[in-house]
């Protein structure tokens, strides 16, 4: 069936529900598009009937806008006329795949409604831009503020590599009520049950790169991988390790994906064996032969890593929140007491109150019998 062309109606009312749209499409790019942003899109044809969806695909495949028209196409349907409704604004610069907002404008798209402006200098409004000029109208109108700020917080890696250059910096901690995540003697599976686990690794697929230290390999060996949910593709593992301390033969390196090693001032040797092991190294050194975490997530930034996901021991978090890195905190909570045993984060001591690490809870959730809390740093 083909759509006759024609002027689209107003149907600003609408928007809002169709972004709502847009954006469980774009959901659907999680884990699949990095570096680039996560985004859905739909065509709507003047009566109002959606004719085409689409997201994101792999770095270097079609963006959301272009899978929506060959969607609409598949069908036998026109978009001549039509309504783009894009969760972020079409992108305008030649990258890996031409500029989406010359195919909207080609195939004859007469009104882009977008929830955010792309924060890449190479955009930045300039899609929209290119879109009036070719007589295309484009508005963000009847989009509600939570809708755009779900829209954001999709992207936020991605807001974050691009207007910091730094990625987001999310720091995992599974622990019981009193804040303990393991026992004097390092033991810790599980605090958390099995929901709560599965939940975690919803989250390591969403990162970009997973880093831990050392400390963890040495101590718990862990995969780092994601295993419990469906991926289409293994996150970069990270190991803060300042003198490649690390066994070659831990499972984070046998694991499918890549690994990548942050190292301070490692010996000739140690680098000639884990390069021998075709284990990539990064030095970045910092104080007292320790890696700089500041310098060390900037050039993750410059990889292209929009989310970072902190599984790590007391120790490096307490360095994470000493130096005010952590953008998030993902903590879940098991309704247990352990009494005496290791930190959420090792820092301090405080001398005063008003030292502390103040927070603002973003979410709160239940998670089969523990709790999901979402926290973030107060604005100074």
């Amino acid at each position: 069936m083909t759509s006759t062309p024609s002027t689209p109606t107003d149907f600003t009312h609408r928007h809002d529900d169709w972004m709502a749209e847009a954006l469980a499409l774009a959901q659907q790019a999680i884990a699949l598009s990095e570096p680039n942003p996560r985004v859905g899109c739909l065509i709507v044809a003047a009566d109002g009937q959606v004719i085409g969806r689409g997201h994101t695909q792999q770095a270097g495949g079609p963006h959301a806008e272009v899978m929506a028209l060959r969607d609409a196409a598949g069908q036998g349907h026109s978009v001549r006329g039509a309504t783009a409704v894009v969760s972020l604004e079409p992108c305008a610069h030649h990258g890996r795949t031409p500029p989406c907002c010359d195919a909207l404008a080609e195939a004859g798209i007469a009104r882009v409604v977008m929830a955010l402006e792309d924060p890449n200098p190479l955009v930045a409004g300039q899609g929209a831009a290119r879109l009036r000029a070719t007589g295309v109208e484009v508005t963000t109108q009847g989009v509600s503020p939570q809708t755009v700020d779900a829209a954001r917080e999709l992207n936020i890696g991605f807001f974050s590599r691009i207007e910091r250059q730094r990625p987001w910096v999310r720091m995992k901690i599974a622990a019981s009520l009193d804040g303990r995540t393991a026992l004097p003697n390092g033991v810790s599976q599980w605090i958390t049950g099995e929901a709560a686990r599965t939940d975690g690794h919803a989250w390591r697929r969403r990162a970009g790169a997973v880093l831990t230290g050392v400390g963890t390999v040495v101590e718990d060996n862990p995969r780092l991988d994601v295993r419990l949910v469906p991926t289409p593709r293994q996150p970069l593992r990270v190991v803060v390790d300042s003198r490649l301390d690390a066994p070659l033969g831990a499972r984070l390196f046998e694991a499918p994906g890549s690994v990548l090693v942050y190292a301070a001032h490692p010996t000739t040797e140690r680098l000639a064996a884990f390069a021998d092991r075709g284990i990539d190294v990064a030095r970045v050194p910092g104080v007292n032969d320790k890696v700089d975490l500041a310098a060390m997530l900037d050039d993750l930034a410059a990889r292209g890593i929009n989310e970072l996901h902190v599984e790590a021991g007391h120790k490096l978090n307490g360095s994470f929140v000493r130096e005010r890195l952590v953008d998030e905190f993902l903590i879940y909570l098991a309704p247990k007491l352990l009494g005496a045993g290791r930190d959420l984060a090792a820092f301090g001591p405080l001398t005063d109150l008003s030292e502390a690490v103040e927070l603002r809870f973003h979410q709160v959730e239940r998670i089969g019998d523990d709790l999901r809390v979402l926290a973030r740093p107060k604005l100074r």
